[in-house]
């Protein structure tokens, strides 16, 4: 498996996940980011190495992941995600133009566990009551692509949220339209084209606002 490191020191490591990869995965007969990451360190002579995923991708997007490599920046980095003092943005390639070239998307989504798949949904409707409000910020970089910042962290958010905004994301099976995947297939593309290109943190032992970028 080909880990590219992005950075790493005695506390964190970023690296850029492959498309369809897991990021971790209970299967023994799979392998997942983690556990080649541990490897690279046991390699490095690192003994029994601590890792922490702080922001994880789904298994069919590439980009950044950050890992916290001992409990204390575990603990910090976890608080400053829940806070949103870690700023994650993506690129994404979509079916069409947006009319307005940056905006806001705010939705409420619901994860439906039996399919492991999430929609948008109605927030007064008493069958979705644990439906969570899902938002992002988008912005045009070129005609079709799109840089993406979370505000939120919802199950399959990104892909949700375009989706049901008219542009699907290309090369997604889960939840484009015919549209698109028939674009996709012209263009050949194969993998879902959402990349996390760019990660801002603190660093959890000096508090340097750091910005890491693919």
């Amino acid at each position: 498996m080909d880990i590219k490191v992005i950075y790493k020191d005695s506390e964190i490591i970023i690296v850029n996940k492959p498309a369809g990869i897991p990021v971790q995965t209970k299967s023994i007969t799979q392998k997942d980011l983690e556990s080649e990451i541990k490897k690279l360190l046991v390699a490095e002579g690192v003994k029994k190495p601590y890792l922490a995923v702080i922001n994880r991708l789904d298994q069919p997007v590439s980009g950044l992941v950050l890992f916290a490599r001992n409990k204390n920046a575990a603990a910090k980095l976890s608080d400053d995600h829940v806070k949103g003092r870690i700023d994650k943005y993506y690129r994404a390639e979509v079916l069409g133009e947006f009319e307005q070239k940056e905006g806001v998307l705010e939705d409420m989504i619901y994860k439906d566990g039996k399919t492991n798949m999430s929609f948008r949904v109605d927030e007064k409707d008493p069958r979705y009551k644990d439906a969570k409000k899902a938002v992002l910020e988008y912005k045009e970089v070129s005609p079709g692509e799109l840089e993406i910042k979370l505000i939120t962290g919802r199950h399959h958010q990104i892909r949700v949220q375009l989706a049901n905004a008219g542009h699907p994301i290309l090369g997604d099976t889960k939840y484009g339209n015919e549209a698109s995947k028939e674009e996709a297939s012209k263009r050949g593309i194969k993998e879902l084209k959402l990349k996390a290109y760019k990660l801002e943190i603190n660093h959890p032992r000096t508090g340097e606002r750091l910005e890491y970028q693919i």
